[in-house]
């Protein structure tokens, strides 16, 4: 690894301070540092190139933030999956690895080969208008369906692999992979998911019937999500990073993405050990 990515979390002085810190480790042991114009414009010492082309040029992206900042980059991730080592700046993240105490210790190791990845499952979204396709994205976490702060109750027709499952009465739906189990889709009764599994998982929101509860499904599923609400105040989140908004007779597909997303894994604690810590399992 030579070409190195680093991703600041904007607005944190704390994680341009740490960004600066570690351009430096990587000139001096010979390593080229891209960064996006706001950190060279902040004073650090780095190619700048914009996000997309670190992407595109870089053998692993160094996020200093939170899981919304590794989510900005992951999904800038199709057809050159990099891996990416995520650096939480407060508490353990769900998605970044390990702590700033962690982040020298875990170049070193990675300079020199000694390292592991866990490749996450994406799903690709589409959203359909008639004939036409609005949108297309793959998401890390999860594409959600929901209706606008003052909708009301919306119908989500929802098939899968063409074969009718239900019309959701929620106030929308979360479908999520195995990475974002712990997500939204937690907050609304939905399982967690090792992320080696692979499967799809439809949590509803509020849903007006009981008997509605979360779905899991494989991961060779093919869901699609049509809105039968005549209130136009609904609306597309995909890995809460990008929102569209959508009308009544509007289409979303799902399904797997054809490539997932490489994390560089802990070499000091598991999958579990963060779900105890941020759960707080075990706890009285």
């Amino acid at each position: 690894m030579r070409t190195i990515g680093v991703v600041v979390k904007r607005g944190r002085a704390q994680a341009v301070d740490l960004a600066r810190d570690l351009v430096a480790w990587l000139h001096r042991n010979h390593c080229k540092a891209l960064v996006e114009p706001e950190a060279v414009e902040a004073g650090i010492d780095a190619t700048s190139v914009s996000k997309q082309a670190m992407v595109a040029q870089a053998d692993l992206v160094v996020v200093l933030g939170g899981d919304g900042t590794l989510l900005s980059v992951a999904r800038l991730m199709r057809d050159r999956p990099v891996p990416i080592l995520g650096v939480n700046l407060g508490g353990l993240g769900f998605l970044t690895a390990i702590t700033m105490d962690e982040l020298f210790p875990m170049m070193q190791r990675l300079l020199a080969g000694d390292f592991d990845v866990d490749c996450r499952m994406t799903l690709d979204v589409s959203l359909h208008r008639g004939d036409a396709i609005l949108a297309a994205s793959p998401v890390l976490n999860d594409a959600v369906i929901t209706k606008g702060a003052l909708g009301r109750i919306i119908d989500l027709e929802t098939t899968v692999d063409g074969e009718e499952l239900c019309i959701y009465k929620a106030d929308g739906l979360i479908v999520t992979t195995p990475t974002g189990s712990t997500a939204y889709s937690l907050s609304a009764g939905g399982p967690i998911v090792h992320p080696s599994v692979g499967v799809i998982v439809l949590s509803p929101i509020c849903p007006h019937m009981l008997t509605n509860r979360p779905l899991v499904l494989s991961d060779a599923a093919t869901v699609s999500v049509t809105v039968r609400s005549a209130d136009d105040d609904v609306m597309l989140a995909l890995d809460g990073q990008e929102a569209q908004p959508l009308r009544s007779g509007d289409r979303v597909d799902l399904r797997k993405g054809r490539s997932g997303v490489p994390l560089v894994r802990s070499a000091s604690r598991s999958y579990f050990d963060v779900l105890r810590r941020k759960l707080r399992w075990g706890e009285r």
